[in-house]
Parts: C-alpha cells; sequence; structure tokens
C-alpha cells in the first residue's frame, strides 16, 4: 500500500512548524496513521523541516 499526499495531509492538518521527523512520527500516530505512513517519516532524514513545502520535498522521491 502506498500513502497517497492527501492521506499525507490529514495525518499532518494542524502541525505546527519547524517540526523534527520525531515530532512528524509522533504526531502521526497520534493521528491514527498505518505502518505504511509511520515507515515513510521514519525513513526520512532527521532533519527540522520549516515548512510543508520543505516536508514534501523531503518525501518526494528524486525524479
Amino acid at each position: 500500500m502506498t500513502v497517497t499526499g492527501v492521506q499525507l495531509q490529514e495525518y499532518l492538518a494542524g502541525l505546527d512548524y519547524p517540526v523534527s521527523r520525531e515530532d512528524l512520527i509522533r504526531w502521526a500516530q497520534e493521528n491514527g496513521a498505518g505502518t505504511p505512513m509511520l515507515q515513510m517519516l521514519q525513513a526520512l532524514p532527521p532533519d527540522q523541516f520549516n515548512s510543508p513545502d520543505e516536508l514534501n520535498a523531503a518525501l518526494t522521491p528524486p525524479s
């Protein structure tokens, strides 16, 4: 199962930036994210994300 952008937005709605990878994982868990979503977030670099655009860029595989 893949995670769509819409699902990501649902799980991360209301999140305040900047945010760390650990904060993203905790927030997603608290909002009922499933294993595919959590695995995707755990694969992120341990950076701080200052905006939804930065997070989206980190989640988008290079073309």
